[in-house]
């Protein structure tokens, strides 16, 4: 790299961009600009690590063209402190400058970047929750499947007749909550979506902070769920939740189903790892969760692979450690730390 460009943030100010970033590993979370650069001068840890890395979107747009913002898609692995491995970095914005020069908006950009190997592509629901999410940002319409999916949604067309909403839909309506009738419609309607409608909505909701109203019908769904051992609602109600603005009632979900019989369910644990991660910086509550997965026998790997996805988040960490030392545990919690170390 140039002794010029030492960042990302410095390649795309030299290209006289305006740019944000998100992280986009768990949910998707726009990063302070102060703390995107302490995060690249390796100054603070990524917060949302996962699977080693951190997965990042990077929306950029040249303030003097019309065209529309670009986005690179990156992956970048961390070190064992959740830092970022700057050689990496490096690497990308070298593979950048030699393909592109500070010229990375325009035609001559286009493509140009297909084969590098931090560059990946999103899931489709991730994608989907991305593109509504940043319309929004923007001040854009939605996607042309926006009224469709509202009209789906007000009742009008049956609940049973989903085949033609499509994902990009509700990705739209999910992050419109505010606007017309659309939270309205969406708390008249839950009880009786279909599953083929609910999975994708969750999927969208867990990018969104969902007003207090919609968590506490959130929280009395999943309860019910619970009840009737109905694990594709449980997780979809985690699921939901997991970045709603009502913290303590996800928190009391997350606490219902570890006190209830779903808690052996491996979908219900890895939704909390993966979503309710923020629930579980409560020391006791995280004691709780990790008991719940060493008793877990279905798959024999599901306590360290929890435990390697958790001790990598900066805010987890710490009390995960003092699990490893604490004695107050259940002989099952403490062979399970014990073969960690095997």
């Amino acid at each position: 790299m140039s002794e010029q460009i030492a960042t990302l943030a410095e390649l795309l100010d030299s290209a006289g961009t305006q740019w944000r970033a998100f992280d986009i590993g768990r949910h998707i979370t726009k990063l302070d600009k102060k703390q995107f650069l302490a995060i690249e001068h390796a100054q603070l840890p990524y917060p949302y690590p996962l699977a080693g890395h951190a997965w990042l979107a990077i929306q950029f747009w040249d303030s003097k063209a019309t065209k529309e913002p670009y986005v690179w898609f990156l992956k970048f692995p961390l070190d064992e402190q959740s830092k970022l491995v700057s050689a990496s970095r490096d690497h990308f914005a070298d593979m950048v400058i030699q393909a592109l020069g500070t010229h990375i908006t325009g035609e001559h950009a286009d493509g140009k970047l297909d084969n590098n190997p931090y560059v990946f592509t999103p899931n489709a629901n991730k994608l989907a929750a991305f593109n509504a999410q940043l319309k929004v940002l923007l001040k854009q319409p939605a996607s042309q499947y926006y009224p469709y999916t509202q009209l789906y949604f007000s009742g009008k067309l049956g609940f049973e007749n989903w085949q033609n909403v499509a994902l990009q839909g509700i990705a739209d309506f999910a992050m419109r909550l505010d606007n017309e009738c659309n939270l309205a419609n969406l708390q008249a309607a839950w009880r009786q979506l279909p599953v083929e409608v609910l999975q994708p909505l969750s999927a969208m909701l867990e990018h969104v902070e969902i007003p207090l109203s919609l968590s506490q019908l959130l929280l009395e769904y999943g309860q019910v769920a619970i009840k009737n051992n109905d694990i594709i609602a449980v997780t979809a109600a985690l699921r939901s939740l997991s970045k709603g603005q009502a913290h303590g009632l996800t928190a009391q979900l997350v606490d219902d189903v570890l006190a209830s019989a779903v808690n052996q369910e491996a979908d219900v644990l890895l939704t909390i790892a993966g979503r309710c991660f923020k629930q579980l910086e409560d020391p006791q509550r995280l004691h709780a969760f990790m008991d719940k997965c060493a008793h877990h026998q279905q798959i024999t790997e599901l306590f360290a692979s929890v435990f390697a996805d958790l001790v990598a988040i900066p805010t987890i960490r710490p009390h995960l450690l003092a699990l490893l030392r604490t004695e107050n545990r259940s002989d099952t919690l403490a062979r399970a730390i014990g073969r960690l170390f095997s």
